[in-house]
C-alpha cells in the first residue's frame, strides 16, 4: 500500500486550521490518498486533483481557490506518482471514493478505464445536487463517462459499523464504511493489512485531535467542517464513532483522514 499526497493547499490562517503558527501564516494541508497493489491489479482510493485540474485549474471554482489555495501541479498527479513508482496507471482496475468532492475526484478522468466505486447516494448528489451541493462537484471531472459502480448498504457490518465488502476477488481486503455527514454518501474506506486495518475516513474528520480522547480541534477545522456539511448533526454522530472506534480498538485499526499532513506524514 502507497500513501500519495495528490494536492496540497496552501491556507492561511495557521493557528486556526492546525493549532499553531501566526493567525495569517500558510499553512499546508494534503489530499491523501492510498495506491493499494492487489495481486496484478491497482486500487485507488480517492484521486485527489487530476491532469484535467492541472490544465484548468480555472474549473474548481474562484471560491474554492481563494479560500483553500490549492497547488495543482503534474507531478502531485495519482498518474504520474503511479509512474514514478514504476508502475502501469493502466493497471489501475478500480477506484474507490470515500465521496465526489472536486478535490476527492479530480483525477477520474486520467484512469477512464477503471470501475468507480462509490455509493449510490452520493452519486445522485453529484448529478443532481442541491443548490447548498452545487459548488462542491465538477462534472467536468467525470464527464468523460466512468464505469461507476454504484452501491447500497447490504446488512454486513464491521466492528459496530454497517460495510459494504468490495473486489471479492483480489488478495486485499477493501470494505466501504458509510460515514454520511460531510456529504450524503459519503464513506470511509477499511483496507486490510498486517496485523489489522487501515481505515480511510476520508473527510469524517480534518485533524487528528478530532479522533483522540480527549478531542482537541483547532477552532478553524471546527467552523470549516460545519460550514461545508450536509448534515452537521450526522456528522457529529459519526465523529464520535470514530473516536470510540480509535480508543477501544485502536490496536487494530489505524485512522486516517484525507486532508490532516501530520498523518500523511506518518504513514
Amino acid at each position: 500500500m502507497h500513501h500519495l499526497n495528490c494536492g496540497t493547499f496552501c491556507p492561511r490562517g495557521a493557528r486556526l486550521l492546525t493549532g499553531s503558527g501566526g493567525l495569517l501564516a500558510e499553512t499546508r494541508l494534503v489530499c491523501h490518498c492510498l495506491l493499494i497493489e492487489a495481486g496484478e491489479e491497482l486500487v485507488l482510493v480517492d484521486t485527489g486533483f487530476g491532469m484535467g485540474d492541472v490544465g484548468d485549474p480555472g474549473r474548481l471554482g474562484a471560491p474554492f481557490r481563494a479560500l483553500t489555495r490549492p497547488r495543482c501541479v503534474e507531478s502531485e498527479t495519482a498518474v504520474r506518482q503511479i509512474e514514478r513508482l514504476g508502475l502501469d496507471p493502466t493497471d489501475v482496475g478500480h477506484i474507490v471514493l470515500t465521496h465526489m468532492d472536486l478535490d476527492h475526484a479530480g483525477g477520474l478522468g486520467d484512469f477512464p478505464g477503471a470501475e468507480v466505486h462509490v455509493f449510490a447516494r452520493e452519486l445522485r448528489a453529484a448529478r443532481a445536487p442541491s443548490l447548498q451541493e452545487r459548488a462542491r462537484y465538477v462534472p467536468a471531472q467525470w464527464s468523460h463517462g466512468p464505469k461507476w459502480a454504484e452501491h447500497d448498504v447490504d446488512g454486513d457490518s464491521w466492528l459496530g459499523f454497517e460495510r459494504v465488502l468490495l473486489l471479492p476477488d483480489v488478495d486485499v481486503e477493501i470494505a466501504m464504511v458509510p460515514l454520511p455527514g460531510h456529504t450524503r454518501g459519503h464513506t470511509g474506506i477499511a483496507v486490510s493489512e498486517p496485523g489489522g486495518w487501515l481505515l480511510h475516513c476520508g473527510d469524517a474528520f480534518f485533524h487528528h485531535g478530532e479522533v483522540a480522547t480527549p478531542s482537541a480541534v483547532p477552532a478553524g477545522v471546527t467552523l470549516y467542517e460545519r460550514a461545508t456539511c450536509v448534515d452537521n448533526g450526522v456528522r457529529q454522530q459519526n465523529q464520535e464513532r470514530l473516536r470510540e472506534l480509535a480508543r477501544d480498538h485502536g490496536d487494530d485499526v489505524r485512522l486516517i483522514c484525507s486532508h490532516d499532513p501530520e498523518l500523511l506524514d506518518a504513514a
